[in-house]
């Protein structure tokens, strides 16, 4: 890998033929590996960029965060020299939160503004969450609860010599996600496109509860429901690689490769 060490390419691809920057914050626990998927998917006009939070992959040697402002503090500073192409957010889950605070923190600083946020998998930040907290639960316990979800590869649950590198940043994940208390602006915060995805089978997220986060923007809102559970989006289903690229197409009119691959999915 090469760039920055927040938000990555693989070696010897550099994104030259993309117009538009697809930033992606995984769900708690989840890596760069999630979205390796996407960049064939998406082709060549989306250059896409999976974000690295601190404690995992290349950034293991660094402290995991377990708060939300420091967390995004870090990254408004990293991605700052990478927003020279236009760029879009797209979070699951935990992710749906950091990537919109991000914007939130990129906006009050003046730095050029995302051309849309794209959520996915969690309730709007204004939806209360009546579950039990997990992050701070005896290990076996939490091991069981991350389980349920379904998001943690079953090997690495199993190899307590894995465990020992991966519970850290995923507890640490679960506490920033658990303690998160989003200030009510006076309006919206952002004026961007908010796009919202959800499984209908989401324990988590129910669409009523994703429908909210049009309250985030005096922009467009558009919610997009598919079949399947809280990881409905694993490898890169071509019905949501589909509507992503309708998305990311209709806020971005300067990649006229993006624009190929959406007319060419639509016909």
């Amino acid at each position: 890998m090469y760039g920055s060490r927040t938000a990555t390419r693989p070696a010897g691809e550099d994104g030259a033929a993309a117009g538009l920057r697809l930033f992606c914050f995984a769900h708690a626990g989840g890596g760069s590996s999630f979205f390796h998927p996407w960049r064939r998917a998406l082709g060549p006009g989306v250059d896409v960029r999976p974000v690295v939070l601190p404690g995992r992959e290349r950034r293991a040697r660094e402290t995991s965060h377990t708060r939300m402002g420091p967390l995004v503090e870090g990254l408004v500073t990293e991605l700052a020299p990478q927003l020279d192409l236009p760029y879009v957010l797209f979070g699951h889950s935990l992710g749906s939160i950091v990537a919109y605070e991000t914007a939130r923190a990129l906006l009050e600083r003046g730095s050029r503004p995302p051309l849309a946020l794209l959520v996915s998998g969690r309730r709007g930040p204004f939806v209360p969450d009546h579950r039990r907290p997990v992050h701070n639960l005896p290990e076996d316990e939490f091991l069981a609860e991350v389980s349920r979800l379904g998001g943690t590869p079953s090997e690495v649950l199993r190899q307590r010599d894995l465990l020992r590198h991966f519970l850290p940043p995923l507890r640490a994940d679960h506490e920033v996600n658990e303690t998160y208390r989003p200030v009510p602006p006076p309006g919206p915060a952002l004026t961007c496109p908010v796009f919202a995805f959800t499984g209908d089978a989401d324990p988590l997220a129910d669409p009523h509860a994703v429908a909210r986060w049009r309250e985030v923007t005096s922009g467009d809102f558009r919610l997009r429901v598919f079949p399947g559970d809280h990881f409905y989006l694993k490898g890169a289903p071509d019905d949501l690689m589909s509507a992503l690229r309708a998305a990311m197409g209709s806020v971005h009119q300067g990649s006229s490769v993006l624009r190929r691959q959406v007319h060419k999915v639509a016909t």
